[in-house]
């Protein structure tokens, strides 16, 4: 039964099927080809039609906007086990869609197929997009819950992680073992995350009565770590006056770095000292072991199938955000100057 006023038959005589075709598309059920179902259930949303019962699906869908940010290996996959192992716990099956938001052609196509049926929920990850993107998916019909991104525009219901906060006290731990000329390796596409790190690094410098150096902010290639590691080696090449230590916006920039710095005579963390953010799997494993702000991202998507489940079985007039804290990793790539 629907949960407002619009009826299955009102729906079967705006798309021209039988009571039952349309009944079927909406419950899932066999003898209705996926077009017709789509095409029903496309109508049934545009007319306000939410079918009572649980949700019986979590659709992760990437949203992809340049395909210049790297996904650093590790960091979706943990998502994905995480929203896996508690979807298993509910009883739900996963699938997965990356939409290409920069191509308007396909991107309508599928937007239109993931939001047709109200019984599969969407965990958005937002970590490329931009806030015109995220006008494609308000007022969804379906439930939603955006992961790594917010918007400033929409209510969404949504969980990041704690970024300025996080990049502070980053920076704040390198201040305390005697740091006061600290770069920032700064990743070429700005997004929506780097910014807010890059406001707890000034935080930070500011209460230590430093200012940040223009001189000492470098830009990276997020693409690939090849990217960053070339772009690091162009800038020393410069022969440039080096602060001490190094934040970087997030693992694969600063290993980059390290690689180039390395190439170049450097010793880490006997000359620079470097500070990343993410600790992503390779984190642990470089030379040295990278110092970094560690994400609880399979935790991200246990918390967003529980958020989805919520908002079918007690939904709200109203969406929340919430930021979840890091943890600091302590290795080997931070010197203490006193």
């Amino acid at each position: 039964m629907p949960t407002g006023k619009v009826s299955v038959r009102e729906i079967s005589r705006l798309t021209g099927y039988s009571p039952a075709t349309v009944s079927n598309a909406l419950n899932n059920k066999r003898g209705v080809s996926d077009e017709t179902a789509v095409h029903i259930r496309r109508v049934a949303a545009d007319l306000g039609y939410r079918r009572n019962g649980k949700l019986r699906q979590v659709q992760f869908v990437m949203g992809r906007n340049s395909g210049r940010m790297l996904d650093e290996g590790s960091f979706r996959m943990a998502v994905v086990n995480g929203i896996e192992e508690e979807a298993r716990v509910h009883g739900l099956t996963v699938s997965y869609t990356t939409v290409e938001l920069s191509d308007s052609e396909t991107r309508e196509r599928e937007l239109g197929a993931i939001m047709s049926d109200p019984s599969a929920g969407i965990i958005l990850l937002g970590t490329e997009m931009t806030q015109r993107d995220y006008d494609l998916f308000a007022n969804a019909p379906v439930p939603l819950v955006l992961v790594d991104g917010q918007s400033d525009n929409h209510f969404f219901e949504s969980i990041l992680f704690s970024n300025e906060g996080s990049a502070y006290r980053a920076v704040r731990y390198l201040v305390q073992k005697g740091h006061r000329e600290i770069g920032y390796l700064a990743g070429k596409l700005r997004i929506r995350n780097f910014p807010l790190r890059e406001r707890g690094y000034e935080r930070a410098l500011a209460e230590a009565g430093a200012t940040p150096q223009a001189k000492f902010r470098v830009s990276l290639g997020t693409d690939k770590m090849e990217s960053a590691y070339r772009d690091m080696l162009a800038w020393l090449k410069t022969d440039p006056e080096m602060p001490t230590a190094f934040f970087a916006e997030n693992d694969a920039l600063a290993v980059g770095a390290m690689k180039a710095l390395t190439e170049c005579g450097y010793d880490i963390p006997g000359d620079i000292s470097m500070v990343g953010f993410d600790d992503v799997e390779f984190a642990g494993v470089v030379h040295p072991g990278l110092t970094t702000v560690h994400v609880a991202r399979a935790d991200l998507g246990r918390i967003a199938v529980r958020k989805l489940i919520e908002q079918v079985e007690h939904p709200t007039p109203y969406t929340c955000v919430t930021h979840m804290s890091t943890t600091f990793v302590e290795r080997d790539s931070v010197r203490a100057l006193i």
